[in-house]
């Protein structure tokens, strides 16, 4: 079946999806997850003046530590630090991704337990970050350095392993195209598991990433979403970027800015659907929407329930 022509409508969608995990219980950084009863959320800090959301606004480094701490002070279980944005755009040096992201690491972990991660593809900088305090790799290109996995089985991070078909900062040569995405996503991420599992990263500090918007278009975008069942089938914990991404804005017409509600429901769907981390640039709004889902599931208790008592 090809994704490329009209969206295709799913008879008999499921509803609520309870992962089976391998390791629901995670200890990443100083917190401990029971994925089994918790949908984390990360909070973005981008140290970036090309930025695509926030277009530069924590690039100062005071901006980006104040944004860190802030996240965390807001009620993000984790916070993502990026260096480089993965759209296309002209080449930096790792030496000057380091500078942009490890201050940032390092301050925060001095001021919080907040799971740290950084956002990178190049090797060396995930190194000088875990040296620096953060306790997660999130990699958007799914380890396509293979020196990516020996840094991580070498220390205690956790990996990301992210779904995508071209480099980071690359154009991709033509429009994307699958035969079956969600497919094509699942075998990817497959053998990029076996990839890091071979390399020495256990089980329990893999998570999965199906890459919303990540060289595919809104259709394929949608389509992934809907059967977000068969990435979380792998049975790793699977992180949903969907944050005001541009699925979000042509599926209802919202330019950047504008998009806050349809993140948020995207990441509730996909919450529904057994992802276990949402990343989301609105740290309350989102907060809220995923204790509310875990509230709902009986997985937690309201914080009162005066209501007609």
């Amino acid at each position: 079946m090809t994704t490329d022509g009209p969206v295709p409508r799913l008879p008999d969608a499921p509803g609520w999806v309870v992962p089976d995990l391998r390791e629901p219980v995670r200890t990443i950084g100083r917190r401990t997850f029971d994925f089994d009863h918790r949908v984390a959320v990360m909070a973005i800090v981008n140290r970036t003046p090309d930025s695509f959301h926030d277009r530069g606004a924590t690039f100062a480094l005071d901006r980006a530590v104040a944004a860190a701490v802030r996240a965390a002070e807001q009620g993000a279980d984790w916070v993502d630090i990026g260096g480089v944005k993965f759209a296309p755009g002209p080449e930096l040096p790792a030496a000057e991704e380091i500078e942009r992201v490890v201050p940032v690491v390092s301050q925060l972990a001095a001021e919080s337990d907040v799971v740290i991660s950084v956002d990178t593809f190049r090797p060396e900088v995930a190194a000088a970050a875990i040296a620096a305090g953060a306790s997660v790799v999130n990699d958007t290109t799914g380890l396509s350095d293979p020196r990516m996995a020996a840094v991580v089985a070498d220390s205690d991070a956790t990996v990301v392993i992210t779904h995508s078909t071209a480099p980071s900062r690359q154009e991709l040569p033509e429009p994307p195209r699958y035969d079956d995405v969600t497919a094509s996503v699942v075998s990817f991420l497959r053998d990029r598991v076996d990839r890091a599992l071979a390399a020495g990263i256990p089980a329990s500090r893999i998570v999965v990433d199906p890459g919303h918007d990540l060289n595919k278009n809104t259709v394929h975008t949608l389509e992934l979403t809907r059967r977000l069942p068969e990435v979380v089938a792998l049975g790793y914990p699977v992180l949903a970027a969907v944050s005001n991404k541009d699925f979000v804005g042509e599926s209802l017409g919202r330019p950047r800015g504008e998009r806050l509600a349809g993140s948020l429901a995207v990441a509730t769907v996909s919450a529904m659907l057994g992802a276990r981390i949402v990343r989301m640039h609105d740290v309350p709004e989102s907060v809220d929407a995923m204790r509310m889902v875990e509230a709902t599931l009986g997985w937690r208790d309201p914080v009162e329930a005066r209501h007609n008592t």
